[in-house]
């Protein structure tokens, strides 16, 4: 079983997240308490999750739709922690964008478990030949055609990690996110908006400042269910240890600055604690969307 995975990953070489220059100082008593927690020797290593979703306040129902599953296989050879996390936002103004959002996640939830968790179990298949990227992306691409045919006018963003022991594989579609959080308080994008007040600030057309209150901020010209064709961007990393992994809506990172979110995550006292305080700052700057949060963590 585990050479299968190993075969998987010939083709994948994990990319460390960009070094970016930031301002540091002295850590917290709770950062330090966050810090020495996570690297503490825990055997065997293994994923921790939680998470949230509201409506929102200004929304009469909810176009998102979050998905995960974790698992581990531990013996006398073997530590391997595997987990599939999935948030997906119906984009608002278009037909069934709920319909769309819950169609594919759930189809990208089951091309991945039907792919990668029978060997995970040990059935072998020796006639597999795609690496994980393939995989992951061909996920996608059965979302997207499940969404043209069965939510047809709709549309959703779509992304999904991939974590199977310390390396995860991100596949992303529109304008949800993923990011690290790191205990010394930076809180790194590594999924891009494709919106097209994004593509702008990239051109160097606005400003970041400018983008945030953009009339057509959520406008995305990369969108599942959408008929222009596309690719989805797949990004391999390592898994950040000590610090977490954040997945959300844009009724989260649209709303709540960054800084708000790493105090949140580094005090609550669990990760399932953590999502709910951070809905809760979402709803208490206004809550103008939907909202869904996942958060995980790699404990060893």
């Amino acid at each position: 079983m585990l050479k299968f995975f190993q075969r998987l990953f010939r083709k994948e070489k994990p990319i460390a997240p960009p070094a970016i220059s930031v301002e540091t100082a002295p850590l917290s008593e709770e950062q330090i308490k966050t810090v020495t927690v996570a690297t503490t020797n825990i055997k065997p290593p293994q994923l921790i999750v939680g998470c949230a979703q509201s409506v929102g306040l200004q929304r009469d129902h909810n176009e998102d739709t979050l998905f995960f599953l974790t698992a581990l296989l531990s013996d006398n050879n073997t530590e391997l922690p595997f987990g599939i996390f999935i948030i997906a936002d119906g984009m608002g103004g278009h037909q069934h964008g709920e319909v769309a959002s819950g169609i594919a996640t759930r189809s990208m939830a089951e091309y991945l478990l039907k792919h990668l968790y029978p060997p995970l179990m040990g059935v072998r298949n020796e006639t597999a030949t795609e690496s994980l990227q393939e995989i992951i992306e061909n996920g996608v691409v059965e979302a997207h055609q499940l969404v043209l045919r069965r939510a047809p006018g709709g549309g959703t963003t779509l992304t999904t990690a991939l974590v199977i022991g310390e390396q995860v594989i991100l596949a992303h579609v529109g304008d949800s996110r993923a990011y690290f959080i790191y205990p010394d308080g930076r809180v790194q994008v590594i999924t891009q908006d494709h919106s097209l007040v994004r593509r702008l600030v990239q051109l160097g057309q606005l400003t970041d400042e400018e983008a945030a209150v953009h009339p057509q901020r959520n406008v995305l010209y990369r969108a599942i269910g959408q008929n222009e064709p596309f690719r989805p961007d797949i990004n391999s990393h390592l898994v950040p240890h000590p610090g977490y992994m954040l997945l959300c809506s844009d009724g989260l990172w649209g709303v709540v600055p960054d800084d708000e979110i790493f105090r949140i995550v580094s005090s609550a006292p669990n990760l399932t604690q953590a999502c709910q305080e951070l809905i809760k700052a979402a709803n208490a700057a206004g809550g103008p969307d939907n909202i869904s949060v996942i958060l995980t963590q790699y404990v060893c």
